[in-house]
């Protein structure tokens, strides 16, 4: 089970090109779908929210109730979110009207910075999470003009700096994972990045067909005493 590709819903916005994020995918160890549907998406194993598009157009595409999206990922179902997508786990931003999945408490901000976008390459300072296994020191693209400001303590796990700004490079709780950097564009430590996250997404996976193997010999044996009586 553990080595058969993991099944990944790669959300559509519809608002670009998502070839390059999905061959990184597949390189990863992904079966990769392309989903326009929430409802489809969380069918998957595993979910991607891709950092193309703006945060107002992709908070549009969210079901207008978003109990069952935030339950799904706010409940164990593995999923990363990239540049935008990692927004999307946050409230809402400044960038647009529009709420956000809500799975991580916390507001989007623009960067206070002279340039903005911050276009190219940054170091990252990583925290001791799993999924940087093998990647520091980490140098990843950029192309944000907006930072996550979560309220919650201990979901950053890795930081950037900006122009002297401080901002967080990397959350996660739970099993969603998020980058506000481009893995896809960030060469072999990129790659190695979603190779990371596809083998804990893997784990979570392996560790969910253990229990449910559990559950199904535990009813079977309380069926067996049952009978015996």
């Amino acid at each position: 089970m553990s080595d058969s590709a993991l099944k990944v819903g790669l959300v559509d916005y519809r608002a670009g090109n998502l070839h390059s994020l999905r061959k990184a995918l597949e390189f990863a160890g992904a079966e990769v779908t392309i989903v326009f549907s929430w409802e489809d998406a969380l069918g998957f194993e595993a979910l991607v929210l891709p950092g193309v598009g703006a945060f107002g157009q992709a908070s549009a595409t969210l079901p207008d109730d978003r109990t069952a999206l935030r339950e799904a990922i706010g409940g164990g179902m593995p999923c990363l979110g990239i540049c935008l997508g990692m927004q999307l786990y946050f409230e809402g931003s400044e960038e647009a009207p529009g709420e956000g999945i809500g799975v991580i408490s916390g507001r989007i901000k623009r960067f206070q910075t002279r340039r903005v976008p911050q276009m190219g390459w940054n170091q990252v300072e990583v925290g001791t999470d799993s999924v940087f296994r093998g990647v520091d020191p980490l140098l990843v693209y950029y192309a944000n003009s907006f930072v996550c400001n979560p309220v919650e303590e201990g979901v950053v796990i890795g930081f950037s700096e900006h122009e002297g700004q401080r901002f967080p490079a990397a959350v996660r709780k739970g099993n969603a994972w998020g980058f506000q950097f481009h893995p896809e564009k960030s060469s072999k430590a990129g790659l190695r990045l979603l190779v990371n996250w596809v083998r804990e997404a893997k784990a979570v996976r392996e560790a969910k067909a253990v229990r449910g193997a559990a559950m199904t010999v535990g009813c079977e044996d309380e069926t067996v005493r049952r009978e015996a009586k």
